[in-house]
């Protein structure tokens, strides 16, 4: 399913036209940015535990040398790798319809985006200036955009340095605003330019409360009900721009009846939403912004999303940008098993980890066994006839190979003691006195 969406979807000339579409100062030579793609995209995937290893592999194959490979792959520019991801969702997005495989809607009659940022890890030192110092190095930083009804990764935002403050790139994300969207975001995007822009846009948001955006109230807090673990408040304030021109919005107070980890038991968040979506579906909205950090969550524990022997940042950032689209495969893979097998069994039952095992374990060796000619099948294949293989193929599968296993509640853990004239102990023996 995994090889067949990539040949539909990115396929080698779709990849080298976007290239040569986006690419501003990188061209073509030797070495196709699609050899590039395909190697980066085992190394994500699993299948080589390095590029040097996926070239390797495939230097027979390959008319430049590794280190060529590895100074295309530094160059790639930022605005390819986003076009990627983009081309990626806007394509899969029509075989996710004609499967009628997306997640109901969490607010009906609004396109609802989910934005958050993420920083990559620090990296190996390996590159001249790095070798000086002992701080860690960023390579980098991008904002994402989940669609949580498709579950896809619908866009990325990403930025080569690491020092860069999130909200900086918002003015990125403007000009794919569109009216009747819904924006749910953390607070670090709470900024009176954000969300006067949106505004001015026709479209929405939902947004926790910054500390330093300025308001006044316009009346008192309303208590509206409880929703799960938690009394809900509602109050209505005016904001102002720099000219004073004035955006009335609801401000949302959920009162948590246990404490957040920072131990806060207030949650402000403020939306400019009609009342006829009320103050408790406002914020049961925003408590579904914990779906983008999942996905951020599978992207490190599933996919090698921030490999750290990649220290350059346009490198780094590329390589996290294919593991956007895998995520974006594996939710069409999900979106065909929930048409077949039903939505509640699927999103409950199915381990994202165990599918990108498989993609890992069992790619390497279908693609000596099934060479690849012919997949090229796939590639002229029209949306509505590849959602018919994929149903026909998620008919077949076992969905007991890739249960999720869930562990219970943490448990509270035990303080540490430390001994200065004892920096080992022994298993063993603890063990024994145990269960003595």
């Amino acid at each position: 399913m995994a090889r067949g969406l990539l040949e539909t979807v990115l396929n080698s000339n779709k990849v080298n036209e976007i290239f040569e579409r986006f690419a501003d100062r990188q061209y073509t030579r030797n070495l196709l940015f699609s050899t590039v793609f395909d190697l980066m995209s085992q190394v994500v995937c699993g299948s080589h535990k390095s590029l040097h290893a996926a070239y390797q592999a495939s230097a027979q194959e390959i008319s430049v040398s590794v280190t060529s490979t590895y100074n295309k792959l530094n160059g790639v520019e930022t605005e390819t790798s986003a076009s990627l991801v983009r081309y990626s969702a806007e394509a899969v997005t029509p075989i996710i319809e004609e499967m009628c495989g997306a997640l109901p809607s969490l607010l009906p009659g609004y396109r609802v985006k989910i934005l958050d940022g993420n920083c990559l890890e620090a990296t190996e030192h390996r590159i001249r200036e790095l070798r000086g110092t002992a701080a860690g190095p960023l390579p980098g930083k991008s904002l994402v955009v989940l669609d949580p009804s498709l579950k896809l990764l619908v866009d990325v935002f990403p930025c080569e340095d690491g020092y860069t403050q999130e909200r900086a790139l918002l003015e990125q994300v403007l000009p794919t605003v569109e009216a009747g969207d819904c924006w749910i975001e953390d607070r670090n995007f709470c900024t009176l330019n954000f969300l006067f822009a949106l505004a001015a846009r026709d479209a929405y948001f939902i947004v926790r409360q910054h500390k330093n955006l300025p308001w006044e109230p316009l009346g008192k807090f309303k208590q509206v009900g409880p929703v799960d673990g938690a009394m809900v408040y509602e109050q209505p304030i005016v904001v102002r721009d720099h000219q004073g021109t004035e955006l009335r919005l609801r401000r949302i107070r959920i009162r948590l009846d246990q404490p957040t980890r920072d131990g806060e038991r207030d949650v402000f968040v403020l939306t400019n939403l009609p009342k006829k979506v009320n103050a408790k579906k406002v914020a049961n909205l925003y408590r579904k912004r914990w779906t983008i950090e999942t996905a951020f969550q599978e992207l490190t524990e599933h996919l090698n999303s921030e490999i750290n022997t990649l220290g350059y940042p346009k490198a780094a950032l590329f390589a996290f940008s294919i593991a956007l689209i895998a995520y974006n495969v594996m939710s069409v893979i999900k979106a065909a098993l929930r048409s077949v097998h039903g939505a509640e069994i699927v999103e409950q039952d199915v381990s994202g980890y165990y599918v990108a095992n498989e993609l890992s374990a069992v790619y390497p060796g279908m693609m000596i066994a099934i060479p690849e000619k012919h997949w090229q099948v796939f590639s002229r294949m029209k949306a509505k006839d590849f959602a018919e293989v994929l149903l026909d193929l998620a008919s077949k599968v076992n969905l007991r190979r890739y249960k999720k296993h869930p562990r219970g509640p943490k448990k509270p853990r035990p303080r540490r003691t430390h001994d200065k004239n004892h920096t080992h102990v022994s298993t063993f023996r603890l063990i024994a006195a145990r269960k003595s």
